[in-house]
């Protein structure tokens, strides 16, 4: 299976960033063919305050980010992960951090709500509380995709192994993982979880990050991009460079099973 990982500047326009996304969704398949296509978190809409955020969340399977994400799908018959779309929690002024994927015809093969809250003190002394919009989802979700089985998780999910280990033990070997890394804590975190992920669950690991400036609260903040994936060995097998753009990298079952035979974690687990 071909992956294209989108990566993209999201800010606060919610049109002006579909409309990127749908140019870099159609280079990419043009260019190389892809099975799917994965966008970075918030790919639709990033920044603004807390209530901002909550104004700009969407129907369960009604708003502008999900349409457009099965509009792609349908209309080039691939499977979108739509990395993710704030969703609104019905009877609360919150949202959710949802990821879709969707397959061939546009139709929706699995959903999942973002658990672990981005509420911390960068090293500059920045605050991010995501809880004070978010809500936090409560449920593990996979997705099957041809030979392969996609565990569904958000940014700030890689910090916490414990979900990956649950998500391998429903079947996963695929770890999708949209996200907005920061600036500061990309630069030195960003790479190294991603590989620890898939080293440590013997699977693939498929990381869109956005990248670049965007306004919150007043403030300009900057993601740190640098898209990526990493094969169940912990080799980074493509990347994106900065800026705009894509890479694509072909997924291979045999490759998974061969170090999870070589290796068989699963069997000499003593603690569960």
């Amino acid at each position: 299976m071909k992956v294209s990982v989108i990566q993209m500047n999201s800010v606060s326009d919610k049109a002006a960033n579909l409309a990127t996304a749908e140019r870099l969704t159609r280079s990419a398949v043009t260019q190389d063919t892809p099975d799917m296509i994965v966008f970075p978190e918030h790919f639709d809409w990033a920044g603004g305050s807390a209530q901002e955020k909550v104004a700009a969340g969407e129907p369960e399977t009604d708003g502008p980010a999900y349409r457009f994400c099965a509009r792609m799908a349908a209309e080039y018959g691939i499977y979108v992960h739509s990395g993710s779309f704030y969703e609104k929690v019905p009877n609360q002024e919150r949202v959710f951090n949802t990821t879709v994927v969707f397959d061939p015809h546009g139709k929706e093969l699995a959903r999942y709500r973002k658990m672990h809250m981005f509420d911390i003190f960068t090293p500059d002394g920045l605050r991010y509380g995501e809880s004070d919009a978010v809500a936090a989802g409560s449920e593990i979700s996979t997705a099957d995709v041809g030979d392969f089985r996609l565990g569904l998780a958000i940014c700030y999910d890689l910090r916490f192994p414990e979900l990956f280990r649950r998500l391998v033990s429903n079947g996963a070997n695929v770890i999708m993982l949209p996200a907005a890394f920061t600036l500061q804590t990309g630069k030195d975190h960003w790479e190294v979880l991603c590989r620890a992920r898939a080293i440590e669950t013997q699977s693939y690991v498929v990381a869109c990050g956005s990248h670049g400036p965007f306004t919150q609260n007043g403030e300009t903040r900057y993601t740190y991009g640098h898209s990526l994936v990493v094969d169940p060995w912990g080799h980074v097998i493509a990347k994106c460079s900065d800026g705009d753009g894509f890479a694509t990298a072909r997924l291979d079952i045999q490759l998974i099973d061969k170090v999870r035979k070589e290796i068989p974690l699963a069997k000499q687990k003593v603690l569960q």
